[in-house]
């Protein structure tokens, strides 16, 4: 299995975790000479904080194990493209290459919707790699929202 494969599949378990505790299920591990060294699903419902993205918590645990805030050798394994708030961290903390799986036509800043991850004018960019396992990615957060709407239906 090839290494983009292998750590997509990680993320996808900490995306399963948000879904179990009924989070919008997004999931991201940063990898450093081939070792996850952060991992991170989404919890901004249990938390009641909009910072806990699953990106966010990832490159916090991440620095930690690095001890520093620049993750320039890293990469960051994301089962969807990230937000404006998570895009202008991971350029923040240098991080070298993100893969993601699936986009956000609402609210992807890797191309969706703008590029923060590849923009000229910061002083960092990114390479980005896309639609890896984007059928599990795209159908775990599809059923999240079919079982969201559903429950709203009932009520």
């Amino acid at each position: 299995m090839n290494e983009d494969l292998l750590f997509m599949q990680e993320a996808l378990l900490e995306a399963r975790k948000a879904y179990e505790l009924d989070e919008t299920p997004i999931g991201a591990v940063v990898v450093y000479q081939g070792k996850i060294i952060g991992r991170g699903y989404n919890r901004r419902n249990t938390e009641k904080n909009a910072l806990a993205h699953a990106e966010m918590i990832a490159i916090n645990e991440a620095c930690s194990v690095i001890g520093d805030w620049r993750l320039e050798e890293c990469t960051m394994y994301i089962t969807l493209e990230p937000c404006p708030m998570c895009a202008g961290a991971i350029v923040q903390a240098r991080v070298q290459r993100v893969v993601f799986g699936t986009r956000s036509p609402k609210a992807g800043c890797a191309g969706s919707v703008i590029n923060i991850l590849q923009m000229s004018e910061l002083n960092h960019q990114c390479e980005i790699i896309e639609d890896v396992c984007k059928e599990d990615c795209s159908m775990l957060i599809k059923n999240y929202f079919r079982q969201m709407r559903n429950k709203n239906n009932i009520l």
